[in-house]
């Protein structure tokens, strides 16, 4: 009886190697989103140090309207620009996930692996360099490109190496293991980019942006990760059988993204990159923002106490208050970040569980619910800055526990020849189509007169698109992989 318990367990059985591959896609996956979170941690400091604008002459300093209309015009650039950089660097990501996707297919897994690692590793150190905020977003689409590329080669990696009844759990695990880069980046954000002792050098070595280029630079670090991958992994057995049967003549063309189209997947890849698209479009446009609630609120309460009593605060008096307590106020954005952070972790974690009681159609709709039910009271109901605290991690388990689903249900929709095109294709033709979300989001603030709240609860109605699509997806629960 004990022996049928022990069969039953998802880990049961799961050799050292298969635990290797996990440990060494994860921390790929872990570079990965740190890569893409610096940016992130940094946005508030590295753009507006970027951004050329004509100073107020003294008699302009002296009109109110004046100095409104300076700051609205450089908050609303500070705004579009790093909408724009966000989009660059989703656009970056479809190109190289879909590239990368099928360079796995043909040249294999491992190699690709490498090479995707490789390619952010530079172009994150090299966006240090940037000197003009076009510079920053450039790199960001090259530094996506890797990102995009990694994800997309290590998911399908995951999948081929463990057997059905481990796949959901450790595609949970996988993704799961982002947190650890979004905490990477959280402890860059307070200790360097936020760190009273490096900006206080850098002020007076005249070079204010040299703690944010410092964060960058450290993107360098994952290029290391390639030694191990080159001397502990080899090819997965499923794709080595395929290439061997493509060079024979025996088998179909492997990583072809025509084959995408072919009326047996066509409208899974349908589906897939519209759960993509809006889970990306949510991401950027919605769920990084919860960090920016709780910034807001502790900034209110900040106010509140060194103006007591005082109804309305000019934007200048605001302004130089907010400038003295600017560490203070970096560490509670990055508490904000941690809180939504841990929440969206063990969402992820919890999303392979759950789409093993309900399925993958039933955790997608759960999730996607849940998601716009949280965002609408964060940005919407809630004000207090500790009530915003204490939701965060609800929030981030909601908005963010879906991504899982991306590394588990994708690889199961296509045949070995082709799995890490049509993963790749799915999560990064959905980059694309988020992006100009992203530019729409920035523009309604920067052109239109919403404020961030307003923008990401209008981005959140895309939940509602979410939670339909899984009634028109196929069930892939308990299957085997596609050969």
């Amino acid at each position: 009886m004990q022996d049928e318990l022990k069969e039953d367990k998802w880990y049961h059985g799961i050799s050292r190697y298969q635990w290797l591959v996990l440990i060494i896609a994860s921390l790929g996956w872990v570079f990965d989103v740190f890569e893409g979170q610096i940016f992130v941690a940094s946005m508030n400091e590295a753009m507006p140090s970027l951004i050329r604008v004509e100073p107020l002459s003294e008699e302009e300093l002296q009109n109110p309207q004046k100095v409104e209309a300076h700051e609205k015009e450089i908050s609303g650039r500070k705004a579009l620009y790093n909408n724009i950089a966000l989009g660059a660097f989703l656009i970056g990501g479809a190109l190289g996930g879909i590239a990368f996707g099928a360079l796995s297919d043909r040249i294999g897994r491992k190699k690709t692996m490498s090479l995707t690692i490789l390619f952010y590793s530079f172009f994150t150190c090299l966006s240090a360099l940037s000197q003009e905020w076009w510079q920053l977003a450039g790199f960001r689409f090259l530094v996506a490109l890797g990102v995009g590329g990694e994800w997309a080669v290590a998911s399908t990696l995951v999948a081929e190496t463990f057997p059905p009844k481990a796949r959901a759990r450790v595609g949970s695990i996988f993704h799961a293991s982002s947190v650890l880069g979004t905490y990477l980046a959280i402890l860059a954000g307070a200790f360097i980019i936020g760190n009273e002792s490096i900006q206080a050098y850098a002020e007076n070595a005249g070079h204010p942006s040299l703690p944010w280029r410092i964060g960058f630079a450290l993107g360098v670090v994952p290029s290391f990760l390639i030694i191990w991958i080159r001397r502990s992994m080899h090819e997965p057995e499923s794709w080595q059988q395929a290439q061997e049967a493509s060079h024979d003549g025996e088998g179909k063309k492997l990583g072809s993204i025509m084959d995408l189209m072919l009326p047996e997947y066509v409208k899974g890849t349908c589906i897939g990159v519209l759960l993509a698209a809006i889970g990306l479009a949510t991401f950027w446009g919605v769920h990084i923002y919860g960090k920016n609630a709780f910034l807001n609120a502790v900034q209110a309460d900040y106010l509140a106490e060194q103006f007591p009593g005082q109804a309305e605060i000019s934007p200048d008096e605001s302004k130089a208050y907010l400038e003295t307590i600017k560490a203070p106020l970096k560490r509670w954005e990055m508490l904000g970040m941690f809180l939504a952070t841990t929440g969206g972790g063990l969402g992820l974690l919890a999303f392979g569980p759950i789409c093993e009681w309900v399925g993958r159609r039933g955790a997608f709709f759960l999730f996607h619910v849940g998601g716009l039910i949280s965002s609408l009271l964060l940005f919407q109901v809630f004000h207090n800055a500790t009530v915003i605290g204490c939701f965060l991690p609800v929030f981030g388990f909601l908005t963010l526990g879906m991504h899982a689903g991306y590394a588990i249900y994708f690889p199961e929709l296509y045949p070995t020849r082709m799995r890490g095109t049509g993963t790749g294709f799915c999560f990064n033709a959905g980059r694309i189509l988020a992006a100009p979300i992203l530019f729409i989001g920035g523009w309604m603030q920067k052109d239109w007169g919403y404020s961030l709240a307003q923008t990401a609860t209008i981005l959140s109605m895309l939940y509602i698109v979410g939670a339909i699509l899984p009634y028109f997806a196929r069930e892939t629960k308990g299957s085997e992989l596609l050969e």
